[in-house]
């Protein structure tokens, strides 16, 4: 083995302590969201003596808190103690469109987080933690918890926006009849579809829990009127009379059985001349730098948390294939997305 020079092993051990402390610096994200200081910031500049006023909280405790957040890059502390967002830290403020704070809340939530303790556990076994942990799967822990389930539903509306943005420009829409959005929580994204094409209806489909804020969603984006919702469960059947059919980050979350009856029961209702549109990363056969680490770190979290995984164009091929799918074409959305549009027909 070749040894490194002095500047290679200290880069090395730079990149080591990073990746140890940086779930520390995930709960600083996490406390300021759970403190509201992002709000209480504002456009302005506080400092760290008000804020610890307005929050009855320790001065000296509030300083360091903030100067960590300076430190990562949330914050600039232009005078001693005084502090002002930067275009990262202002993400977490509730009152802006494209707010994160329901994303940071979720994905640094206990109930997120407990199955990572057991990463080896699902390494030795291929078994989720999460089941293990808390005693039941991932989305029955959500059904059980009505403010938990909220949660999860903002984070993923917060998680969608940006392909919500992108994708009703990048595929043709205008010549379906009528999309069905198979999972497709609050509506975010079928919202966005529907307002771009007006010719367009749509069907929301998801559990109960799932379509809890859908109304309020296709309401506010004035397309209410062009989408009926329907709750059902997808290992069951699908609903009928859609010509296109959606799937956006649905089948990551399960096993490879499972998420071929979800394409089954849509191969079941889907006609001839229909197509399905799969919305998920794709990974490469091998690493490559250009596709951004946090795409591993998501197959991981499908791992332990509720039993699914991201998956190559081939993978996504074997399963189209399996439900009477033949897959056609691949189509990456732009960069800051991660996600590619799977488009397949039936067989």
């Amino acid at each position: 083995m070749v040894e490194p020079n002095a500047d290679e092993a200290l880069r090395a051990r730079g990149t080591m302590v990073g990746l140890v402390f940086g779930s520390m610096a995930a709960q600083v994200v996490a406390a300021a969201a759970r403190l509201g200081l992002a709000d209480l910031i504002g456009d302005g500049e506080r400092t760290s003596a008000a804020l610890a006023r307005e929050l009855d909280a320790h001065e000296q405790a509030t300083l360091r808190l903030l100067r960590a957040m300076a430190a990562l890059g949330l914050l600039t502390e232009r005078e001693p103690g005084a502090f002002a967002l930067t275009p990262a830290g202002a993400l977490l403020r509730t009152d802006r469109p494209d707010s994160v704070d329901s994303f940071v809340r979720m994905f640094t939530d206990p109930a997120m987080l407990r199955a990572w303790e057991r990463l080896d556990h699902s390494v030795r076994t291929g078994r989720t933690a999460f089941d293990e942990v808390f005693g039941k799967d991932f989305f029955a822990h959500l059904k059980d918890d009505p403010e938990l389930s909220a949660r999860f539903n903002a984070s993923m509306s917060q998680g969608t926006r940006l392909t919500a943005a992108a994708l009703p420009g990048h595929y043709d829409f205008g010549r379906f009849r009528t999309v069905v959005d198979v999972g497709g929580g609050d509506g975010t994204l079928l919202a966005a579809i529907l307002d771009a094409h007006p010719s367009l209806r749509g069907v929301l489909f998801d559990s109960p829990e799932g379509l809890a804020q859908a109304e309020k969603t296709l309401r506010d984006r004035g397309v209410a009127e062009r989408c009926a919702l329907e709750t059902g469960d997808f290992f069951t059947a699908v609903p009928p009379g859609g010509d296109l059919y959606l799937l956006k980050s649905v089948l990551h979350d399960w096993d490879d059985e499972r998420a071929a009856t979800i394409l089954r029961h849509c191969r079941e209702v889907i006609p001839d001349e229909g197509r399905l549109l799969i919305v998920e990363p794709v990974m490469p056969p091998v690493v490559d730098p250009s596709v951004p680490g946090l795409m591993y770190l998501s197959d991981l979290n499908m791992l332990v948390n509720v039993g699914g995984r991201e998956r190559t164009r081939s993978d996504f091929a074997t399963l189209c294939e399996r439900a009477g799918f033949t897959l056609t074409e691949t189509t990456p959305l732009p960069p800051q997305n991660a996600f590619h549009l799977i488009e397949a027909t039936p067989a």
